[in-house]
């Protein structure tokens, strides 16, 4: 059949045509799409059904028996998550970050850009972590710009939040201006800090362990100095004696010497502000270098209550006591699910574990009240304007959080403050026939 292109031309042409003066004269024509973040601006558009959730963690290189576990409690709490459709309607996509940085410890520049790859994608509402203080110093005025939560499960020293004198945070030592400079919390924690965990360390050693003379070493971080500092004043005014001390960067590969001129003033425990991979395992495996400090007891904070070192360190040597700023949940009766869910996942708990399975419930908490509340998810991993409102939501749903997890029940105080304050005071010992850590008390801060 032959055809009349003429015709077909003219049809062609005329329908676009029709339809523009038909929308002209108002025809009564209606749009059917879903205002989302960018609606009112004459366009429709729909709020993504993906949100990712991250972690900023040290999970790999000499840091990996306190990062990792704790990534993997927050990695099974995204998973529960979804399979429970516990946000109704969308799913959550897990973004791990790794701040291990060249030397293979924690690094304060690897996390900072972490968080700020973080903030570039839209779709992510919020971070659990870091781990370290010195990276949260990095990290927090990036994210309190942007912003977008924070949520740490194990940073403790108390000037991240706290500008006051009575915690040794005042003057020179004030650091809200820098790590706040919007003037708004923006990050949270739920691991009890330094100006309580230094202090209830010193009282067991000094009150149930019968110590009095002690020799404090940092590791020249953020933590560990804070931790030191605190550990010291409250040794001093129980009426213990501090006989020096030294203060040795994370690069030290031997403490010997510093170990032989410690040993001429006998002490009865060394105090260590730092990590295992600060100098914590070294500094102990030293000591048994030193024929008087053989025996000495070795103490430390949470940095050093870790695998890595329980494996590294054995039970050789003096007694080895540490404190976690958090509660112990093989002892809490609701976890045992966590705990067989965790194991029969990943293996081992961490000190961390827990807290951060805990962190990334609130996180995940807070998104979902955010949206009930009428908060429109960005559209997709650009939308940065929908970020920031979306963002601002969850982190309002945060602070006003109250929740009841493994580690106890948190609400957060002015400041972005956990008001769950406990202690755990852990030695090293035989556990089930291999070198771990056992709680020997539990202190409750008020």
């Amino acid at each position: 059949m032959q055809r009349s292109w003429s015709r077909i031309l003219a049809l062609t042409v005329g329908i676009p045509l029709l339809l523009a003066m038909l929308a002209a004269c108002g025809s009564g024509t209606t749009g059917t799409g879903t205002t989302g973040s960018n609606g009112g601006n004459g366009t429709t558009s729909q709020g993504s059904k993906t949100i990712k959730v991250a972690t900023d963690l040290p999970a790999s290189g000499k840091d990996t028996s306190n990062g990792k576990p704790t990534e993997n409690g927050a990695h099974l709490a995204v998973d529960e998550a979804n399979q429970s459709n516990f946000v109704p309607g969308y799913k959550l996509e897990f973004v791990p970050k790794d701040d291990v940085g060249p030397s293979g410890a924690h690094d304060p520049a690897t996390g900072a850009q972490n968080v700020t790859a973080l903030v570039g994608d839209a779709l992510v509402a919020g971070i659990v972590g870091p781990f370290n203080s010195n990276v949260a110093k990095a990290e927090m005025p990036i994210s309190n710009q942007a912003p977008i939560a924070q949520i740490s499960p194990a940073n403790t020293n108390q000037c991240l939040t706290q500008s006051s004198d009575a915690v040794g945070c005042g003057g020179k030592d004030n650091l809200i201006p820098t790590l706040r400079p919007t003037g708004k919390v923006t990050y949270f924690r739920i691991a009890t800090t330094d100006d309580h965990q230094g202090p209830a360390n010193a009282d067991y050693l000094y009150k149930l362990g019968k110590y009095k003379k002690a020799y404090v070493v940092d590791d020249a971080e953020t933590y560990g100095i804070g931790i030191a500092n605190t550990f010291s004043d409250e040794w001093k005014k129980l009426g213990g004696t501090v006989l020096g001390r030294a203060s040795e960067p994370s690069t030290t590969t031997s403490f010997v010497s510093l170990l032989t001129q410690i040993a001429s003033k006998q002490p009865d425990v060394i105090y260590f502000g730092g990590t295992d991979s600060t100098g914590g395992i070294l500094m102990r495996q030293q000591m048994l270098q030193v024929p008087a400090l053989k025996n000495t007891t070795f103490a430390g904070g949470d940095g050093i209550v870790s695998q890595s070192f329980a494996k590294t360190i054995g039970l050789t040597g003096g007694p080895v006591y540490g404190t976690v700023a958090s509660s112990d949940v093989t002892k809490n009766p609701a976890a045992a699910d966590f705990v067989k869910k965790y194991q029969s996942t990943y293996g081992e708990l961490g000190a961390y574990s827990a807290a951060g399975y805990d962190c990334m419930k609130i996180l995940i908490t807070g998104i979902k009240n955010a949206i009930q509340g009428g908060a429109a998810v960005p559209k997709d991993s650009s939308d940065a304007a929908g970020a920031k409102t979306f963002r601002q939501a969850v982190i309002d749903a945060i602070q006003k959080v109250d929740y009841t997890g493994l580690t106890g029940h948190h609400t957060f105080d002015q400041n972005g403050d956990t008001t769950n304050k406990v202690i755990t005071e852990q030695q090293l010992a035989d556990v089930s026939g291999k070198p771990d850590w056992k709680v020997v008390d539990t202190i409750t801060v008020k």
